[in-house]
């Protein structure tokens, strides 16, 4: 078999720090605050304007959830809860994604059409996100060469998930829902695990550039398209950290070529009809399964089937500590049950010994040597349901296109069906925004400079390694304010990219530092105390402490002026002797010139 190239793209979701898109609220999330205002939902899918169903909203409507929101006054409107028509686009958002657009040499469109695609997991509470086509066909240079940016668009974020509770009750905020977002997504251009990093990389800086960028944890997604020859487009959701790119497209790529294995292990056996479900309860009415005792005293049944000629090929394994059983299972646990129970596994570990085995072998038909079987614990309804949606992959001789989920490790799990055309329709509450010269060109200024101007920048204030970090940095925001304040460059980005990193080491960690640092050093410029006693005023001032207050009570005050011309006398203009005693309240620089009778 010949060996397959990778084929892949990326996609970026970048929060703006500006107005949520189309109310008024501010952008600002509520952290641990309670809300105001609970409401419950339950969402319905729409059809298109051809009257079709998209088929991944038709798979989340069979859930047949109820959603809760937790609103909150402060950052939450009617908008949020679906009970007013959305307000006009965010003006600073569209100006900083048409300038972004402009930076990376796209087509950007004569009018803006603000669309509705559909979305019923209960992230959105009308049951659709807003989303808008701003710009086509740029490019960006790579280390491999040029990779396309097919398109650009603006959206809004979806509601933050809280939790599913037991009672198969979805649990949401709003503070979070109706935040701009950035939506960029690249050509399939990527050759590599390392270059997918590298795009992505290099995309999040061009972002952060603009000075719009929000940042903190979450803010900005990845979603990773792959594929190979003879596989399929599999959109891998959720990646948050880079460094774990590179892993991610490793191992979907030998999900593929494992799939495409057993493919060929298949290529003879026809797909069938659909098989027929049973009902196996009985055979454990005196089990030893505790796990199946549970499921029948609640009143769920054991239900099951048999797979034919698989014997053996569920236990293949396709990612690191996940074979096809696994991906059979993702399948069934859309429907909402736990898993499923094949009997290519250790049956003894769910307590099933060799007899109860034979005996749903014989009633399911499946006591041949090629055949296997799959059984599901959960209340009827719902385990025929799981039971179907593991045929119907199963029957497949082909790879699915579908979206699953980064896990922390880098494997992945199967969420839905590759979302179709049938989920988008227009926004009909919004006017479309016609695109001017001299909206465009307030938009390249509302940009910033763009990525090559600031790394240029950069280069001038600080040495190479650091203008390297600097510009990779969550940080790049506050050091820019920082040098406008006049602290100087060396000494900002230090503190920013080392000083808090070594406090956080030892359990001293800076929190909110984009507001901490300007108080702290606008003190500093005041020459109320030296660079060195940074590490020790930090912290204290992030836990809400006046920094006055804490000068004096840790003896920080700067030595200056003939303060210190008498303390050298006292010394004897020994440097070493009056740095190894006042490190934390002298100036070594300004000493020194005292020496040389400057």
């Amino acid at each position: 078999m010949e060996e397959p190239t990778l084929k892949c793209g990326i996609e970026i979701h970048q929060r703006l720090d500006t107005g949520k898109l189309f109310c008024r609220c501010p952008s600002k999330l509520s952290e641990e605050e309670k809300p105001d205002l609970q409401i419950v939902r339950n969402l319905r899918a729409s059809e298109s304007e051809m009257g079709e169903l998209d088929r991944a909203a038709r798979l989340e409507q069979e859930k047949q959830l109820d959603f809760r929101y937790d609103v909150f006054r402060k950052n939450c409107c009617l908008v949020e809860t679906d009970e007013e028509p959305p307000r006009p686009i965010d003006r600073q958002a569209l100006l900083v994604v048409l300038g972004v657009a402009q930076q990376l040499k796209m087509r950007v469109a004569d009018q803006v059409h603000v669309m509705r695609k559909i979305v019923v997991d209960g992230s959105n509470t009308s049951g659709f996100q807003r989303t808008a086509l701003l710009a086509t066909n740029g490019h960006m240079e790579t280390s491999q060469g040029k990779v396309g940016i097919d398109t650009i668009a603006i959206e809004e974020e979806s509601a933050g998930i809280i939790e599913t509770g037991k009672d198969g009750v979805k649990h949401y905020r709003l503070d979070r829902l109706g935040i701009p977002l950035i939506e960029l997504a690249t050509s399939p251009d990527i050759i590599s695990g390392e270059h997918c990093k590298e795009v992505a990389e290099k995309i999040g800086m061009i972002l952060r550039a603009t000075g719009k960028a929000a940042r903190g944890l979450g803010t900005i997604r990845q979603d990773v398209n792959i594929s190979i020859p003879g596989g399929a487009r599999v959109e891998v959701k959720g990646v948050q950290d880079l460094r774990l790119i590179p892993k991610i497209v490793e191992i979907e790529v030998n999900r593929q070529k494992s799939l495409l294995g057993i493919l060929e292990r298949l290529r003879k056996v026809p797909s069938g009809e659909n098989p027929r479900i049973t009902d196996l309860s009985s055979i454990f009415s005196n089990t030893d399964s505790a796990f199946i005792n549970r499921g029948l005293v609640a009143g769920q049944r054991v239900m099951g089937f048999k797979l034919e000629f698989h014997k053996g090929i569920l236990g293949t394994e396709l990612q690191p500590g996940k074979r096809y059983g696994t991906e059979l299972a993702d399948y069934a646990k859309t429907a909402g049950v736990k898993g499923i129970i094949h009997s290519d596994e250790e049956l003894s570990k769910y307590g099933i010994d060799e007899q109860e085995s034979a005996k749903v072998q014989e009633m399911l038909g499946a006591s041949g040597g090629e055949d296997t079987f799959i059984i599901v614990v959960a209340e009827e309804g719902q385990a025929r349901m799981a039971l179907a949606r593991v045929a119907e992959r199963a029957s497949l001789r082909e790879i699915p296109g579908q979206t699953r989920r980064a896990n922390p490790d880098g494997t992945t799990s199967y969420m839905r069906p590759l979302p179709g055309k049938a989920r988008m329709y227009p926004e009909t509450d919004i006017r479309p925004i016609g695109l001017s010269e001299t909206l465009l060109e307030e938009a390249r200024s509302q940009a910033g400079e763009g990525l090559e101007a600031k790394q240029s920048k950069l280069e001038g204030l600080l040495n190479p390694e650091m203008a390297k970090r600097m510009l990779k940095s969550r940080h790049l925001k506050t050091f820019e304010k920082l040098v406008e304040m006049g602290v100087e460059p060396m000494l900002a980005a230090t503190t920013l990219e080392d000083t808090l990193v070594a406090l956080r080491r030892e359990g001293r960690e800076v929190h909110n530092p984009e507001q901490v640092l300007p108080e702290v050093f606008r003190h500093y410029l005041e020459g109320k105390f030296v660079k060195a006693a940074l590490p020790e005023i930090l912290p204290e001032v992030s836990s809400g402490r006046l920094l006055d207050e804490v000068i004096e009570e840790k003896g920080l005050r700067k030595i200056t002026g003939e303060e210190l011309k008498e303390l050298m006398e006292k010394h004897n203009k020994d440097m070493g002797e009056i740095m190894r005693n006042y490190r934390l309240r002298v100036n070594a620089k300004e000493a020194k010139e005292l020496i040389k009778g400057r």
